[in-house]
């Protein structure tokens, strides 16, 4: 077999694994593996993204921590996931998806969102942003308003990342404090 057909075998075995990637075996790591570019599924995540229409938005994908404030991951339309900056979102204008009770009494509580995936208008106010419960200083977003495209995304940086509530995520892309 040809080496070309060989890499098209292997995008076909793959992206039925793609499709169903659930967002319950996403994120979170163990810090074990790393991020690894080449992998096939990334690449042909990468190469999706890339052709992702260009705007004055961003790209969120809500990372829900137990306990800590910040909101999740923001990308420019067509950089990939690893070029995504962790954030903590100014609520003055528009609040987030999940401004939700803690604790409510019944129904969806705040983070029911986890590995959600956001259109997300606003900017970054160049301020930095204490979480004393992650004990990072992360960069502020200024939301004025958001559109949800996807509850069930897939993974963030790796296939098979495994997610937990208690646990910071993958990747954090930002000052420690």
């Amino acid at each position: 077999m040809t080496k070309l057909l060989q890499q098209i075998a292997l995008a076909i075995a793959i992206f039925p694994a793609l499709l169903f990637t659930s967002c319950q075996t996403t994120g979170g790591g163990s810090g074990g593996g790393g991020f690894n570019s080449n992998h096939p599924a990334v690449k042909a995540r990468n190469a999706e993204i890339a052709l992702e229409p260009r705007g004055d938005y961003y790209i969120g994908r809500r990372w829900w921590t137990e306990g800590t404030r910040f909101w999740g991951y923001l990308r420019k339309p067509g950089q990939p996931w690893s070029q995504a900056k962790l954030v903590i979102i100014n609520e003055a204008i528009a609040h987030t998806p999940d401004r939700l009770a803690e604790t409510p009494v019944s129904g969806p509580k705040h983070g029911f969102d986890h590995n959600y995936e956001y259109r997300i208008y606003g900017n970054f106010t160049g301020a930095e942003v204490y979480d004393p419960n992650s004990n990072l200083k992360l960069p502020e977003f200024q939301l004025t308003r958001y559109e949800q495209l996807s509850q069930n995304p897939g993974f963030l940086f790796q296939p098979g990342e495994q997610y937990s509530k208690k646990r910071l995520p993958p990747k954090i892309p930002a000052i420690p404090r």
